[in-house]
């Protein structure tokens, strides 16, 4: 962790209503730090300072956790091919594609 001053809450806050303030005002730097006695040097240091500052801050997702599903249910048919690769056909599944599938699977190569 960097050494040095520790960080004034209250000149944050202060820069941090500046620069708001000038961002709705419509002026340029140069008027609005002239307006409101502030050195331009300053400002440019804190409009820097507080970007970085807002872009290292940490931020937080919401995450939702959900249950893996089970690889292979009670009801599920579990098909074993030559070669030891395995077919999971779900409830419901549509006989003629599961033809297709295991004819191609189950092909010799040339």
């Amino acid at each position: 962790m960097a050494q040095g001053k520790p960080r004034d809450a209250r000149k944050e806050r202060q820069w941090r209503r500046w620069i708001r303030t000038w961002r709705s005002s419509g002026l340029s730097v140069q008027a609005f730090c002239a307006r409101h006695a502030l050195a331009q040097p300053r400002f440019y240091f804190w409009r820097r300072e507080l970007e970085r500052r807002d872009a290292s801050a940490a931020t937080f997702l919401a995450v939702h956790v959900a249950a893996e599903p089970d690889p292979c249910p009670d009801n599920a048919l579990e098909i074993t091919l030559a070669g030891g690769r395995t077919v999971r056909v779900p409830p419901g599944f549509d006989a003629a594609t599961l033809r297709q599938l295991l004819s191609v699977l189950e092909e010799t190569p040339c």
